[in-house]
């Protein structure tokens, strides 16, 4: 039997839910397919589950995908390095954190995508206007994660360092209640959580990253994994329905945005606006030189901040077996309907 979520017409149901989490893996009892081998996967609210089941990629598995959802990248990656995870999905600023850490962790795939929908968040009522006002403002955010990044890059270009903001890292669900209740001025964070607070009439968009960041998520994997021939041709199968998957939504988004909804509790609207704002620009493209070159960018960026310690050479966590006849990594993504 899979869990369902009980429908949530409001924000604070989807904070408890992800404060039960509390900041890694809820029970892992999702189970798909057969067989003897099985594909322990991570992912996110709204994620690759999701996806694969409204496109019927979990359909005629010949092994098994074991379920665990996660907060966020930076935990996820703390399950792939401790290998009770397989591979996940996340964004474009975890794996480096993780590389910064020495985790064993390994990039095998990738998507380009619009980052319209990595957003800084202010209430309705705050009198900033702009990312150059934000200078002595606190702001949350989930540390390591995308949107780390995406401050990061977004100060920069107001003329603003992170040290000028009070930085508060919290998880999402703690963030939300702080955005909610005025305890931050700001917010940084990804869809669906912007989708959510901009349906909702929460807040509004300061500004975006789009422009300002590469636009990549990746799934990434464990080498042990890799390792084991069984599970990486499992992997190359899973990452092959994943692929699928995503051009199958590019014209089923309402569909998908409706069995995204029942899967997480978000009401149907915001799932639809996170769909065409952020996940169905996504287009599948190679994990190449140029790829590593700006990963290697925002590697450097928090090396320079301390945030990592010392450098980082992120050509030495990706593999490149499971590229294809894919794309360039800077290839054009589709455009978002927001």
């Amino acid at each position: 039997m899979r869990r369902r979520l009980a429908p949530a017409a409001l924000l604070l149901p989807l904070a408890l839910l992800l404060t039960a989490c509390g900041g890694n893996a809820s029970a892992g009892t999702d189970i798909d397919g057969k067989g003897s081998l099985t594909l322990n996967v991570g992912d996110q609210k709204g994620g690759s589950e999701a996806i694969l089941r409204a496109a019927g990629e979990l359909d005629n598995l010949d092994y098994k995908i074991k379920w665990s959802t996660f907060t966020s990248g930076p935990p996820l990656l703390e399950a792939v390095n401790a290998k009770a995870v397989d591979i996940g999905g996340v964004g474009n600023t975890p794996p480096v954190f993780a590389a910064g850490a020495g985790s064993k962790i390994t990039v095998v795939a990738a998507w380009h995508g619009t980052s319209k929908g990595d957003a800084i968040l202010v209430p309705n009522g705050s009198g900033l206007n702009d990312p150059a006002q934000l200078k002595g403002r606190s702001v949350a955010v989930a540390q390591g994660s995308s949107a780390n990044y995406q401050l990061v890059a977004s100060l920069k270009q107001a003329g603003l360092s992170l040290g000028d903001v009070k930085v508060k890292y919290l998880q999402p669900a703690d963030a939300l209640a702080a955005f909610t209740s005025g305890k931050v001025d700001a917010w940084a964070v990804w869809d669906p959580y912007t989708s959510q607070i901009l349906q909702a009439k929460q807040g509004r968009v300061l500004t975006t990253g789009d422009g300002v960041t590469n636009g990549l998520t990746f799934q990434v994997a464990a080498p042990s994994a890799l390792k084991d021939k069984k599970k990486a041709a499992a992997i190359a199968d899973y990452l092959e329905r994943l692929r699928r998957a995503y051009k199958w939504v590019y014209s089923h988004e309402p569909e998908w945005a409706k069995v995204w909804a029942k899967e997480t509790g978000l009401p149907e609207e915001v799932a639809l606006a996170a769909v065409k704002r952020t996940y169905t620009t996504r287009v599948a493209v190679a994990v190449d030189r140029q790829l590593i070159a700006s990963e290697q960018q925002i590697a450097d960026t928090f090396t320079s901040l301390k945030l990592i310690p010392g450098k980082v050479d992120f050509g030495k966590f990706v593999d490149t077996r499971f590229n294809g006849d894919l794309p360039a990594s800077v290839s054009a993504p589709r455009p978002s309907e927001d």
